[in-house]
């Protein structure tokens, strides 16, 4: 009994520790990287070359990572395709991959260096992480040995993977993540068979990770945030920004928000590709975002986040987004219909013709809602109200509902939708709504030059997106963002020209060592 008594005081001092050292708040750091590249990626090279430009890329990165940690920072996280680049064949990448072991094998590389097959990268990593006191990610590759008796085995006897690795503060592999959503120009990857919805918990709260196209679709990312409940979203990218919607800090953001979740999104830097934009979002809006499309920069951001933002008294409540869009009744007479092309998908638009007014429009089963009153309307920003309602099949496949209010490019109608970095007009109010059929709707409000709104607008409980005061900047777009995800076509097994969103569903965690 004596013993019992002992061992159960042992385990109550242990968990008191560990509440002890838990933090309500912590440091998060993300480093968006102006990757060095090879110079031909077409031509194969030995393992000793592809190490010596992955050495460049993490020398850069262990620079970003020291001052990330004499910043305070407790963890950071670093861009899609930072160590090695991008447009690979699959023969081409296989030099720069290491088989990664499954972080169940509870294993610290820079301490153990010789207990798997060699893995440099791996090995440095960890060092980082070890020497500097700080939680790593990073994105590399996984080779998988297959074989015959496997039917999706490549003919080559392996797969190829996208993934992202975490280390702890003392250089443990603590989680990896094979990407699911493979996109159209990763030739040189395969996809898991099964999506992996990979977290792992520290002093300064739950994590979850995925990567960069992946936020388009339900698996893994919204089962991250809604199922497991994450308190932070670890986002490595490559994001090609992509006006008038889905530039990387608009729709980043905005996922956050709807989410109700904190987001640490880092893009790779490439301005000539329109690669860059990197931002901390937390659930009530933006806490830093670097944004410079003039030069090739790498930067490091740093801010504080909330550890458990859902146990904050300011947490948003949930939101019936078609409640207030489906009381009204009548929608507003309008002559001013016409179609336009955003991204490839044919949406309905009305032109505002007034300086102020009520507007409506509908596709299939959305109805957008618009009342607004602009400060003063410049006479060359041509604004439109458009609704999108239907099934997005390029570069990806996944149903979109979509609200905005967006400035066209020209004066000319035929310009609405194309791309626009500036506006003259600001707004004294806008109201924004819709008749969603999901409950999945990310609030977007994007000002002249591509800057971001924080705490200049507010979504009510019943699914309207306002303004808060007038705006302090020329609007760009008003959206509302939604994904449709029980809509989408069946996530294939096959090789695919892109990727398409799986429907709904849910399976177990799969790790690094499953192919």
């Amino acid at each position: 009994m004596g013993l019992l008594k002992a061992r159960a005081s042992a385990v109550l001092l242990v968990l008191s520790a560990l509440g002890a050292c838990a933090l309500d708040s912590y440091i998060a750091a993300v480093y968006e990287h102006n990757v060095v590249l090879s110079e031909d990626t077409e031509v194969p090279v030995s393992p000793e070359e592809a190490l010596v430009l992955m050495d460049k890329n993490m020398a850069i990165l262990e620079a970003a990572i020291k001052e990330g940690a004499r910043q305070g920072a407790h963890i950071i996280v670093t861009s899609e395709d930072g160590i090695y680049g991008w447009v690979f064949t699959r023969e081409t990448i296989y030099p720069y991959l290491e088989d990664i072991p499954d972080p169940q094998v509870d294993w610290i590389p820079c301490a153990d260096p010789g207990r798997f097959a060699p893995s440099p990268v791996l090995e440095r990593l960890s060092c980082l992480a070890r020497n500097n006191s700080i939680y790593v990610v990073a994105n590399m590759g996984d080779e998988k040995p297959c074989n015959s008796s496997d039917p999706r085995c490549p003919s080559d006897g392996h797969y190829q993977y996208n993934t992202n690795v975490v280390f702890d503060s003392e250089g443990k592999l603590v989680a990896c993540y094979h990407k699911y959503n493979v996109f159209v120009t990763e030739k040189q990857f395969n996809y898991p068979k099964d999506p992996e919805f990979v977290t792992f918990n520290t002093s300064f709260g739950y994590f979850g990770i995925f990567t960069c196209a992946d936020i388009l679709c339900h698996d893994s990312a919204v089962v991250l945030a809604s199922r497991f409940q994450v308190d932070t979203i670890l986002f490595p990218a490559a994001w090609v920004n992509t006006l008038p919607l889905l530039s990387a800090v608009q729709f980043h953001s905005a996922w956050a928000m709807g989410m109700g979740i904190n987001f640490l999104s880092v893009n790779t830097c490439n301005s000539t590709l329109d690669i860059t934009w990197s931002g901390i979002y937390a659930p009530d809006g933006l806490r830093a975002y670097y944004y410079n499309t003039e030069m090739e920069n790498s930067h490091l951001l740093v801010t504080e986040l909330s550890s458990h933002p859902r146990l904050s008294p300011d947490y948003p409540g949930a939101v019936n987004w078609k409640l207030y869009a489906s009381s009204i009744e009548q929608l507003p007479s309008n002559d001013h219909y016409f179609s336009g092309v955003i991204y490839h998908d044919l949406f309905s638009f009305t032109e505002l013709t007034e300086p102020e007014g009520n507007h409506a429009i509908c596709q299939q089963d959305l109805c957008c809602h618009l009342s607004y009153k602009m400060a003063e309307k410049q006479k060359d920003d041509i604004y439109v109200l458009g609704t999108f309602d239907g099934l997005h099949v390029v570069e990806g496949e996944y149903y979109l509902q979509i609200c905005t209010l967006l400035k066209c490019k020209s004066t000319d109608l035929n310009t609405c939708g194309q791309p626009v970095e500036t506006a003259q007009t600001k707004f004294e109010m806008f109201s924004l709504s819709g008749t969603f059929g999901t409950n999945y709707v990310f609030p977007e409000v994007l000002y002249s030059g591509v800057q971001l709104a924080p705490g200049e607008f507010e979504v009510l409980n019943d699914g309207r997106l306002i303004s808060q005061t007038g705006t302090s900047k020329p609007v760009l777009s008003v959206t509302l963002f939604g994904r449709w995800y029980e809509k989408d076509p069946p996530h294939t097994q096959q090789a695919s020209p892109w990727f398409h969103c799986r429907s709904f569903k849910i399976s177990s965690a799969c790790f690094c060592n499953a192919n």
